[in-house]
Order: C-alpha cells, then structure tokens, then sequence
C-alpha cells in the first residue's frame, strides 16, 4: 500500500479519532465543572451565558489559524494525524517543524521529495516525542500552581492577574519579536532576496495585526460595542492574513 493510501486509511482514522474523542470528552467535563463553580460563587446564569459566548467566539480567530496549518499537514502527513495533533496540541509551527525535523533523519524533506514509510513512522515519533515534556510537566506541576500563584502574588487577586497578564504580553511579545528583527538581520547579512520576502511576510502579519487590533479595541471601548470586543480578535487574526497574502 502507498504511504499517503496508509495515512489516509480507515484504520489511522480509527486510532487518531479515539484520542480526539476523549478531548471532546475533557472540555465537556471542563465546561460543566467551570458552571457548576460559577453557580457555587454566585454567578447569575446571564453572566455564565456571556462568559460562554464571549469564549467562544474568541476561540474562533485562533482555530482559523490552527485548521491552515492542518491542511498543510493533511497534504503531508495524512488527514487523520493532522486532525488528531492539532485537535490535541493546536501548535502549527511545532507539527509543522517536528514533522520536518523527523523525516529530515531519513534524508526526505517534507512536502518536497517523496514521503517513504519510514520518513513518515519518523515524522510520526518525533511528534509525538517531542510533545511529551510538556505533558508529564503539566500533569505532575499542575495541582502545585495554587500554591505558586500565591506565593508569587502574596495573596493579592491585583498582584495575580498583573502576573499573569505581563506573562501573557511577554509570550506573544517573544514570539512577535522573532518575525520583525528577522527581516533586519536577513538585509544586514545580505541574505537572497527571495528569502527576505518571507521574512517580510511574518512581519508585515504581525505589524497589520497590531494596528488592527489598535483600532478595533480603541472603536470598541469609544462607541461601547459589546460584540466588537468579542470579535476583535477572529476579525485581526482574519484581516492580517488576508492582506498579507494579497500583498
């Protein structure tokens, strides 16, 4: 059988839709438990209504993003292992790059030469593999993060979301910062013209999405649009990519 036939074929539906199900499962457990604790503090069920919506519909900008880099997996990998690792890790550029990086052992080059079984059993270990670490650190770290959390902020609920809130700047801010000085390293060092244009790509992405999002969030707060403030990020996430793509 081909390689992309077997990837492809009922039974790695089968295998890769059982782990799927089961996260289908947790966030169900997750929801009903989060309502069960919003009732417990005293939350009407209009705000646990609002809470659900405004959640919702957050996640769907992100979940655009994540079903891109599935198809770029679909084409690669098969669509059952680009399902089951985006529906369970979510991290495009991890797949994408570990995958590489496993077939890469074999002398094959993902998404350009031929894919064999044994590029693909790779790509396969290394994704899994490398996704391990962080698992077994949140499973044996997780019931600990209370106890952080207070000692961090001494208590103080402002002090806590500060934290959290720096952190959450600090990880984008990281991960944005990457994409803009690329592009000027690349023109220091001279690099091919056609390389830059990628780097230029990143950049201008990550530029549009903070100047959209500026002035979203900056129309929002002026006129009082409770559904703009949903929306702002699905709307930037959408809005950069398209016009990077047409630039």
């Amino acid at each position: 059988m081909d390689v992309m036939q077997m990837a492809n074929s009922l039974p790695m539906w089968i295998a890769c839709g059982i782990p799927v199900c089961l996260v289908i499962v947790q966030a169900c457990l997750f929801l009903k438990s989060s309502l069960t604790a919003g009732k417990e503090v005293g939350l009407e069920k209009a705000q646990l209504n609002a809470a659900i919506k405004s959640s919702a519909v957050t996640s769907i900008g992100p979940s655009i993003v994540v079903l891109s880099g599935m198809l770029s997996l679909l084409v690669t990998m098969g669509g059952p292992v680009g399902w089951m690792r985006l529906s369970m890790i979510g991290s495009v550029m991890f797949e994408g790059l570990a995958a590489g990086i496993g077939t890469q052992q074999v002398g094959v080059t993902l998404g350009t030469d031929p894919m064999t079984g044994e590029a693909y059993a790779m790509a396969l270990w290394t994704m899994i593999l490398c996704s391990i670490g962080w698992v077994i650190f949140a499973t044996f770290s997780a019931n600990k993060m209370d106890k952080i959390q207070t000692k961090l902020s001494g208590g103080s609920t402002g002090k806590l979301m500060t934290i959290a809130s720096c952190a959450i700047i600090g990880v984008f801010s990281s991960m944005c910062a990457q994409h803009l000085a690329k592009p000027v390293y690349q023109i220091i060092q001279s690099v091919d013209p056609q390389v830059l244009a990628g780097s230029y790509k990143n950049a201008l992405a990550c530029i549009l999405g903070a100047v959209i999002m500026f002035v979203l969030n900056t129309i929002a707060n002026k006129k009082d649009i409770k559904w703009l403030k949903e929306w702002a990020l699905t709307i930037t996430i959408v809005a950069a990519m398209v016009i990077t793509a047409v630039v």
